[in-house]
């Protein structure tokens, strides 16, 4: 089902798209591919919404800074002084974090109107991202398809190709609080919600990136051994996180579950599976009105902050001839009490 969610001040219509299956409803935006709604049953079967949102699209014009619930890229993260070298060219991109890139530049993949294709359990969003928009070279041809599973799992797609090398690192920036936001629904632009700080984090992730006072990565990968960094064993994740885990899985070729968040106080179970090698742990505590700092949760599964500048990280290159692909499933699972049962 899709119905008009409104207009851009150039009159290009935005839509919006609902899928529901196995208990899990799930609601996308033409604009920046914005999953608006993921709704859920906590463990007294009441269905609620768990990321963060705005009901109309103004909120989302007026407050792009959060990136909430969009596909970012081309390029997911931060690249050091916005620039990078590949095959001798030094390439310029636009610096919208101070003086590094951000999440595709100034108009990336979160501030376009996608195509959308109903496919069956799901949907198909596809845009081409002109050669050097943003700075990024090569024409792109990026497609990104949601689904939900028979055991109502939200799976993202990402497939892309380009006429000349250049670098791609999409993902989604959800927002997680399983506690329920209230957003997505409510009368006004926006629903400010409570914390989601009690919620309790297992990440099979030994190693973290350290950052700058930029949150560019500095020096190697560290051990999260006696650091507050360490989610081996599940538990509180508090605040004061902006960082890149290191996978212990690395790339993988199907998506394999490396978390999984919890709320004590719903119920609600979510877990992560990825053929991505790292995931960005951001406990929002920067996140302006109207929502409240440490609203939210994401977990951005990608490559490395700033791959394009370290031979030594997994690298981002895409070259004419090659697809780029990468899965991930949310998955939604509640228990009843709380021993864990």
């Amino acid at each position: 089902m899709n119905e008009l969610f409104g207009t851009l001040s150039d009159g290009t219509p935005v839509h919006r798209w609902t899928l529901e299956r196995a208990g899990t409803r799930v609601r996308v935006l033409s604009y920046g591919g914005i999953v608006q709604a993921v709704e859920v049953p906590d463990r007294e079967g009441r269905s609620g919404n768990v990321v963060l949102g705005f009901s109309g699209l103004d909120g989302y014009l007026a407050h792009p800074g959060p990136y909430l619930g969009a596909l970012v890229g081309r390029y997911a993260n931060r690249i050091a002084g916005a620039r990078f070298p590949l095959d001798g060219r030094v390439h310029t991109l636009a610096a919208n974090n101070g003086p590094n890139s951000l999440h595709g530049g100034e108009r990336g993949f979160d501030k376009r109107v996608w195509d959308v294709t109903p496919v069956p359990h799901g949907l198909r969003l596809t845009l081409v991202s002109a050669d050097g928009e943003e700075g990024f070279p090569g024409r792109l041809e990026m497609s990104v398809t949601y689904t939900l599973d028979e055991r109502g799992a939200l799976g993202v797609a990402y497939e892309a190709v380009t006429d000349a090398p250049t670098v791609v690192n999409p993902t989604n920036h959800s927002y997680w609080n399983l506690a329920g936001t209230g957003s997505g629904a409510g009368p006004g632009p926006g629903v400010r919600s409570g914390g989601a700080g009690g919620h309790e984090l297992r990440l099979a992730a030994s190693r973290f990136t350290p950052v700058d006072a930029d949150l560019i990565p500095a020096g190697d990968h560290r051990d999260v051994t006696g650091t507050r960094f360490d989610f081996r064993e599940a538990r509180g994740t508090g605040t004061g996180y902006d960082h890149n885990y290191v996978l212990d899985k690395g790339v993988t070729p199907a998506p394999v579950e490396v978390a999984e968040l919890y709320a004590p106080a719903s119920g609600r179970v979510l877990t992560v599976a990825t053929t991505e090698p790292g995931m960005q742990l951001y406990t929002a505590d920067h996140i302006g009105e109207p929502f409240a700092p440490g609203a939210g949760i994401a977990l951005e599964t990608q490559h490395f902050p700033d791959s394009p500048n370290r031979p030594g990280f997994p690298s981002t290159v895409l070259r004419p001839g090659e697809t780029f692909r990468s899965e991930t499933v949310y998955g939604f699972a509640v228990r009843r009490g709380p021993s864990g049962t």
